[in-house]
């Protein structure tokens, strides 16, 4: 149950994500949903390592090194998903943002019981 939630928080964010940034846009509700999923499966396995290798620069910059790494997660989840695209950096960096606080709120009202 709880992924379910988690999945449907993903793509209510993505799909703000996509109606806020001019870069970021998805073809249709399917894609809108395979690219949540994806998006959690990059940010569950590629992500950390991606923080791991990248923990040096991140220190060095006092961590907005970190928003580069969501970004590409970001990019990469629309590389994988076709159907998905993202302009370019800066509407990766953006759309990361605006996904990472959209679902940190939607998280917050709709925290599945445990």
């Amino acid at each position: 149950m709880r992924f379910l939630v988690h999945w449907a928080i993903v793509a209510a964010a993505l799909w703000v994500a996509t109606s806020v940034v001019p870069g970021v846009t998805v073809t249709s509700v399917q894609n809108l949903l395979v690219a949540a999923l994806v998006l959690g499966l990059v940010n569950a396995l590629v992500r950390p390592i991606l923080t791991i290798l990248t923990l040096p620069i991140t220190i060095v910059t006092l961590g907005l090194f970190y928003l580069v790494v969501n970004a590409a997660a970001f990019g990469l989840t629309a590389a994988l998903v076709p159907g998905f695209d993202v302009a370019g950096f800066g509407s990766a960096v953006i759309g990361a943002l605006l996904v990472s606080l959209v679902s940190w709120v939607l998280g917050a009202f709709f925290k599945p019981e445990r």
